[in-house]
């Protein structure tokens, strides 16, 4: 084992023996290298003051992503760059264009959530292809201004393009010798390093994965630490072993079969978004309502369906899309259906000593209408009060298959078996449609608490259906925007 976590902080070169193991990138940069541009908002990973940039090497080349330096645990760092916003300045002290732009559009205000604006406006620039309005949109929907100062900015986002090419800044110049240092502190070896008797690992193949859980049943497993960040920074928890996935070579593939995709449970949001969206458009346009780009490249689908909160978004999507779940321990794998993995609040049919390893999503039968919907307080960076998942076939004019699943509705995602024997077998009407909305009060008895109230459960969740069977009868309804995109469905 190796027992020093290795990376660069701009082109320097960080080495450390002990560490605890959850330590914020936020606060060991503001704290301990005093890289004080990089603010703390919120501490949850919402409004983006705290963003920086993490290169990590792919397919020989450097990738840059934003992410939340707030709920990510330094040690998760290894093998990897951190950029923060005083890495941009040129040595000669000449501004990025990422920068630059912003003094020309006048895009600060107050100031104080400047720095994570211009981190995520670098990683959207390093994608080097000038963006569409929506995904300018899209990559500041995770950097709060409470200044509403966000049409300078966004006007900053255009111009950066057109005062240097992202090919031409001295990242990229410099692009060959970083990703040449990234690869050096590649190694397959697993990390172990803690403080005061509390420890992180970090294996690099699945069987050390396997092997540590066996070894530590107990122990935190952390991917993108989106909900296991908090549990730190809001609620003060200690954690006494943490095993990261982050570095688990193979983790993050997504294979194509041919009759399914086999998603690997340490793949992110965003590695997912493309591949899944492309099948089933719905659950694609779900996945970029999970949080924000900060939170998408980070969190993981694995650790989404292994968390096991009743309103966690992609379970319900893929219990209706019929997925199944691959476990893995030390002693072998072992498959079941998606719906089977939640057995209670809380609780999961995973063994100790057992983690999820791949996600099977089947592709659409020929003739399946797929569609998803979240309904929350805010369309973007919110948390369901229902999620709906519907797939329905029908043929010649009867519903001959249908799998219904719902989020936030019962003790965990849930399948609605009592409203799909309602609609199996009959006419696809709006009379059917309406005795499947009643038989949903069989299947869910919600509960009320801040996010809505049970009785404004039941009705949205039996509304849905109806838009369900609206936007799969009538292809001219007006049944939803994307601010000012609409969405078209066949």
């Amino acid at each position: 084992m190796r027992d020093c976590v290795r990376f660069l902080l701009g082109d320097r070169l960080i080495e450390i023996r002990e560490v605890d193991p959850t330590l914020t990138v936020l606060d060991w940069l503001r704290l301990d290298q005093r890289k004080v541009g990089t603010k703390e908002g919120c501490a949850e990973g919402d409004c983006g003051a705290c963003t920086v940039v993490v290169g990590r090497l792919e397919g020989g080349r450097v990738r840059y992503e934003a992410v939340n330096a707030c709920i990510r645990f330094v040690a998760t760092l290894d093998g990897c760059q951190v950029l923060t916003v005083e890495h941009l300045k040129g040595a000669d002290g000449s501004l990025h264009p990422v920068q630059q732009a912003l003094v020309d559009c006048h895009g600060s205000q107050c100031g104080f959530c400047t720095p994570g604006f211009v981190m995520s406006m670098f990683a959207l620039y390093k994608g080097e292809e000038a963006p569409d309005g929506a995904a300018v949109d899209d990559a500041l929907a995770g950097n709060l201004c409470r200044c509403t100062g966000y049409s300078p900015i966004v006007a900053a986002s255009e111009r950066m393009y057109a005062l240097g090419a992202p090919a031409a800044d001295r990242f990229a110049a410099e692009a060959a010798v970083t990703a040449d240092r990234l690869a050096g502190l590649q190694d397959g070896e697993t990390l172990r390093v803690g403080k005061a008797g509390r420890l992180f690992y970090a294996p690099a193949t699945l069987e050390a994965f396997a092997d540590l859980l066996a070894d530590h049943p107990d122990a935190r497993i952390v991917s993108g630490a989106t909900d296991v960040g908090l549990w730190v920074t809001k609620f003060q928890r200690v954690l006494d072993v943490v095993i990261y996935t982050g570095r688990i070579q193979g983790f993050r593939e997504i294979r194509d079969t041919g009759t399914a995709l086999e998603i690997s449970a340490g793949a992110t949001y965003t590695d997912v978004m493309g591949p899944v969206g492309a099948l089933y458009p719905d659950f694609g346009e779900l996945i970029r309502r999970i949080g924000a780009v900060q939170v998408r490249n980070v969190g993981t689908i694995g650790g989404n369906i292994a968390n096991g909160s009743p309103i966690g978004d992609t379970p319900p999507a893929l219990i209706a899309a019929g997925a199944t779940l691959v476990l893995r321990s030390k002693d072998g794998r072992r498959s079941m259906p998606i719906e089977d993995f939640f057995i209670d609040y809380g609780k999961q049919d995973r063994r100790a000593g057992e983690f999820v390893e791949t996600v099977v999503l089947p592709k659409p039968a020929p003739g399946a209408r797929f569609r998803a919907y979240k309904i929350t307080k805010r369309f973007d960076q919110d948390i369901s009060a229902v999620c709906a998942c519907f797939s329905v076939r029908i043929d010649g004019g009867t519903v001959a298959e249908a799998r219904i699943a719902y989020g936030g509705m019962a003790a965990t995602p849930k399948r609605a078996v009592e409203a799909e024997k309602a609609l199996v077998g009959k006419p696809w009407s709006e009379a059917t449609v309406r005795d499947a909305m009643a038989a949903l009060g069989r299947d869910f008895t919600p509960l009320t608490d801040w996010r809505a109230s049970a009785s404004y459960r039941r009705a949205v969740a039996a509304n849905l259906l109806m838009k369900l069977y609206v936007e799969t009868t009538d292809p001219e309804a007006d049944t939803r925007l994307v601010g000012d995109r609409r969405l078209v469905h066949a």
